[in-house]
C-alpha cells in the first residue's frame, strides 16, 4: 500500500513543469526588483540582442552580452571602474510569464546566487 502511495505521489510531481519562455525576454525594456538582506533594489534596462544599458541609482551601466542559450546569458561591463566590475555576471531565467521573469544571477565562477525579478516595460 505504500509503494502505490508513493508512486502516486511521484506520479504528480513529475507532471510538475515549470514555464520558460525565455525569447520573449531576450530584448526589450524592462525594469527589475531585487532584494538583498531586506532592502529592495531597482533598476531599469533596455536590451538588444548583443547589448544591455541599464540606470540604477541614476547611474547608467552597459555590458556587452554573450546568450549561452536562450535562457542564460553572460554580462560584461564594457566600461568598469573597479575591480568588482571587471566580473562577469552569469544569469539564468528560471521561470517566466507573459510579462515578467524570475532569475538568478552570480559572478560566474562563485556559487552564491541571489534572485530577483524582471517585468517588460513595453
Amino acid at each position: 500500500m505504500k509503494f502505490i502511495c508513493l508512486l502516486l505521489l511521484l506520479g504528480l510531481f513529475s507532471c510538475y513543469e515549470t514555464t520558460r519562455n525565455c525569447t520573449n525576454f531576450k530584448t526589450g525594456n524592462f525594469y527589475s526588483e531585487v532584494s538583498i538582506d531586506g532592502t529592495l533594489f531597482k533598476s531599469r534596462f533596455n536590451r538588444t540582442e548583443t547589448l544591455q544599458i541599464e540606470v540604477y541609482n541614476n547611474k547608467t551601466d552597459s555590458s556587452q552580452l554573450r546568450w549561452i542559450n536562450d535562457c542564460e546569458v553572460v554580462f560584461k561591463t564594457i566600461h568598469p571602474k573597479n575591480m568588482a566590475e571587471r566580473k562577469d555576471i552569469h544569469l539564468k531565467i528560471l521561470t517566466t510569464t507573459d510579462s515578467s521573469y524570475t532569475y538568478e544571477y552570480s559572478y560566474v565562477g562563485e556559487t552564491k546566487k541571489q534572485k530577483g525579478i524582471a517585468y517588460k516595460a513595453d
